[in-house]
């Protein structure tokens, strides 16, 4: 359930369905049984859309793109490591959520929720699907007589938006939750529906075996800078020495965002920060219903039976090299488990199973994504920034870049409270 070497281990076992070298339609979408891409070399020297970067944001892009009937164009997925065993997405917490206080945020992970609950329907090649494991267990943020303020002003913003939210005050926390201490709390927020966690590396896997079945080609390399010409990237260099003619590029390089944004001459607010998280088994069952808890000291907790999963921010919270995947294993002594203690008493005795270390690609900004292309290098495309929120806000992402790449705008969420200009401007 998200051990690093099980991933790695499932996913070199799982068979994805070969993928079309191109072209023939077939009810809106491409025509398959050619041999996989990824055991072939690339034929083409000239692909409409290069992404560089395969995990969740970037094959959501390539899934959106082929499942248009109206794009009949050559797409290359450039990703390093075709095992995706350290990608942001297969180390993630792996959980989605309504409750943010901007309504774009709120929207994309609505967006989220709707794909996620009919996963099979929209990926499944030949009758075959992952199990996302979707469990609606909700999220639930808690909050001190200081904290409770913030909430109230963004249960408008998510109540207005349509999302599934309520706020309870301690006594509604007791009953509901009984294994919590409220003590020290004034109050509470929790997603009622649409919230929760699942497999987000099946989540990743969906995205690629539908995008593979419509013909996007994927290709282990990596792109080591771009060449430019009058209407922004002409070629885009790999490693192996290749060279890549392409209209559109997109970033899709997690962790790695900002270094793919200098090579067509752009500045990024994006770093990569470190992530721990830490599985522990509990002496004390919990028979209730567990929502993802947020504490008012920052620690966050969920179940992933029959265990529980905890993180937190490290203090200092600050850039690490992206290859850096050392566990901080001093946040659990130091900070979670009094944290946890503290909070459900019967966390006062617990132990540690396994834990592993990832990457938030971190928008020092704002902490929010950027989407959509810049005025400087209008064919470069961002899909970079989510601070922790990239998976569950790849559908939405994905289906709004591919919307730019073959409309020229957005049609059904406007992404542009997103866009790189804001970068550019500091707001």
């Amino acid at each position: 359930f998200g051990r690093p070497d099980d991933q790695r281990e499932n996913l070199t076992t799982r068979q994805i369905l070969p993928a079309a070298r191109k072209t023939t339609r077939i009810h809106g979408r491409r025509a398959t049984g050619h041999p996989s891409p990824s055991l072939l070399a690339v034929a083409a020297d000239r692909y409409d859309t290069v992404i560089v970067g395969g995990a969740a944001l970037g094959s959501a892009t390539a899934y959106f793109l082929g499942e248009n009937p109206d794009y009949d164009e050559r797409v290359l997925v450039v990703e390093v490591d075709p095992t995706y065993a350290r990608s942001s997405t297969a180390l993630s917490a792996a959980s989605i959520r309504h409750q943010f206080s901007n309504p774009v945020n709120v929207a994309l992970s609505q967006f989220g929720t709707e794909f996620i609950r009919d996963f099979r329907a929209r990926v499944e090649v030949d009758g075959q699907a992952p199990d996302v494991g979707f469990r609606e267990t909700g999220y639930l943020f808690l909050a001190t007589a200081a904290g409770m303020p913030a909430l109230e002003r963004n249960h408008e913003v998510q109540t207005a938006c349509g999302a599934d939210v309520s706020l309870l005050d301690t006594a509604q926390l007791s009953r509901r939750f009984p294994y919590l201490n409220t003590s020290d709390l004034a109050g509470g927020s929790v997603g009622e529906s649409g919230e929760g966690t699942l497999d987000a590396h099946s989540l990743m896997q969906g995205f690629r075996q539908r995008a593979r079945h419509n013909g996007v080609e994927y290709l282990t390399d990596r792109v080591v800078g771009f060449d430019l010409g009058p209407e922004g990237i002409a070629d885009v260099l790999l490693a192996s020495g290749r060279r890549v003619a392409t209209r559109m590029v997109v970033n899709a390089a997690g962790p790695r965002a900002r270094w793919v944004a200098q090579m067509a001459g752009l500045d990024l607010p994006v770093e990569p920060r470190a992530r721990s998280v830490f599985v522990f088994d509990c002496r004390t069952p919990i028979d209730e219903l567990f929502p993802l808890t947020i504490d008012t000291s920052g620690i966050w907790v969920r179940t992933e039976p029959p265990h529980f999963m905890a993180g937190c921010s490290p203090v200092p919270d600050i850039e690490v090299d992206p290859d850096d995947f050392t566990v901080r294993r001093e946040l659990f002594d130091s900070r979670i488990w009094p944290a946890l203690a503290h909070r459900i008493p019967q966390f006062d005795e617990i132990v540690v199973t396994h834990s592993w270390a990832g990457h938030y690609a971190f928008n020092t900004l704002d902490h929010n994504a950027v989407v959509g292309a810049g005025e400087q290098v209008p064919n470069f495309l961002f899909a970079n920034g989510f601070s922790g929120h990239g998976m569950q806000q790849a559908a939405g992402v994905g289906r709004g870049i591919s919307e730019l790449i073959c409309h020229g705008e957005y049609r059904t969420l406007d992404l542009s409270p997103l866009g790189y200009d804001r970068i550019v401007r500091g707001e």
